[in-house]
């Protein structure tokens, strides 16, 4: 029988390898790791046959248990040798760190070695937001969750490209009464082999907003967008008013066709992602340098979520194309349209996207209310509790009438087309 210590230190691998299933789910080819120590970069230790042998089994019942590809050990590799999100997923298991503890554990613990990783994957996003496969107007298969019930819906529009659990804390906390529904980005998740060479602009990403509403039979919605999820919620408040009930927009990176305000890097990072939409060839060509920046500049917490769209060349191109849509997008068309209680935020100290793009749509919304926090930007933004506190308390003062979810879907002269 393991000890409880073992059992906490299986259960904390069982929630990095799951952790990591979006990421390994969009890399071609075997994922290796290096055993790496949780405080350092570098391998260490010996590894003997048997421990090498005991791990081996460890990881692949992990992987196993929770539905994730198999991952291969490169005991005597050099972590700096490796692609870099095979470097991410070494530094995110630690592996090194079983070393001194993988000869307590055999194929002899198997049931008991299920039944904590069960546990665990019991207890995570992917059993408290359910998956389903939903296609949107054109027949493009979307991955859409579900959490939590209630007489009011939310909808999260995360940011462009990212896996669903990256807002996870959101979906959770929102979840306790409401009905929350959020998806991952078309043509990036779960679109199998297609040439990728369908729409990807704002208005249809709107349509797959309310595709996933529509699939729910959910009337009318609390709409909250995330950085370049703003955008889509705004455009989706404007096209069909009568759906939305409240809006809320944080950190969101805005186009104008005046003169719109950006950041150093958002003019950088515009520059380089149109160019790589352009073609398959010049995003293949940047891929490299944007994974090496990417590596550099993200946290290690949230790495192996934020960096899933730079997992291949491919995914780039389509995340290029995903995010030049909404970029190039003059946002002032939707403005005048927008007559629903709208809170937006940003911070002080946003230096990804500019806090000036957020005063001028509050400012030209009818009922735009502007918060300015102190510090925060499109990472802190997906785990500071008091942001998604503030979100509750917006939706709580502005409530849906009735009917507002759960009743059937929109009639027919309601449902979404595309936005023009």
């Amino acid at each position: 029988m393991l000890g409880q210590d073992l059992r906490e230190d299986l259960a904390r691998l069982a929630e990095s390898v799951l952790a990591l299933k979006p990421l390994m789910a969009g890399l071609v080819g075997p994922v290796r790791v290096v055993p790496l120590a949780r405080e350092s970069a570098l391998s260490s230790g010996d590894w003997s046959a048997g421990r090498r042998n005991r791990l081996n089994w460890l990881l692949d019942s992990v992987a196993d248990g929770v539905g994730a590809r198999e991952l291969s050990v490169a005991y005597d590799a050099d972590f700096d040798d490796l692609p870099v999100f095979e470097r991410v997923i070494s530094r995110w298991l630690a592996l090194a760190d079983w070393m001194g503890r993988v000869e307590q554990i055999s194929a002899g613990d198997a049931e008991e070695v299920r039944r904590v990783v069960g546990g665990v994957r019991a207890e995570s996003f992917e059993s408290c937001a359910q998956q389903t496969t939903v296609a949107s107007f054109d027949g493009i298969p979307l991955n859409m969750y579900a959490a939590g019930e209630g007489d009011e819906a939310v909808v999260l529009v995360s940011a462009c490209g990212m896996p669903a659990a990256l807002a996870e804390s959101w979906i959770r906390f929102l979840a306790t009464d409401r009905r929350v529904l959020t998806w991952e980005s078309r043509g990036l998740f779960g679109a199998g082999d297609d040439d990728g060479d369908y729409a990807m602009d704002v208005g249809a990403q709107v349509a797959d907003l309310y595709a996933v509403l529509d699939h729910d039979r959910v009337r009318t919605a609390h709409l909250i967008g995330l950085c370049g999820g703003a955008v889509i919620a705004l455009a989706a408040a404007a096209e069909h008013p009568d759906r939305v009930t409240s809006l809320s927009l944080w950190h969101g990176a805005y186009g104008f066709a005046d003169d719109a305000p950006t950041t150093p890097h958002q003019e950088g990072l515009i520059e380089l992602m149109t160019a790589a939409a352009g073609s398959r060839a010049v995003a293949r060509s940047l891929h490299t340098g944007f994974c090496q920046i990417g590596l550099t500049d993200t946290p290690d917490e949230v790495a192996h979520l934020v960096l899933y769209p730079y997992a291949t060349p491919e995914l780039f191109y389509r995340y290029c194309r995903l995010n030049t849509g909404i970029t190039s997008t003059d946002v002032a068309q939707y403005l005048g349209r927008v007559r629903q209680p709208a809170l937006v935020v940003t911070s002080q100290d946003d230096t990804i996207a500019h806090p000036d793009g957020s005063r001028r749509i509050a400012e030209r919304l009818r009922n735009g209310v502007l918060r300015v926090e102190a510090h925060g930007d499109h990472i802190s933004l997906f785990s500071a509790e008091p942001l998604v506190r503030m979100a509750e308390d917006f939706i709580a003062r502005h409530p849906a009438g009735p009917a507002s979810a759960g009743v059937g879907t929109a009639p027919a002269e309601q449902q979404p087309g595309r936005t023009t």
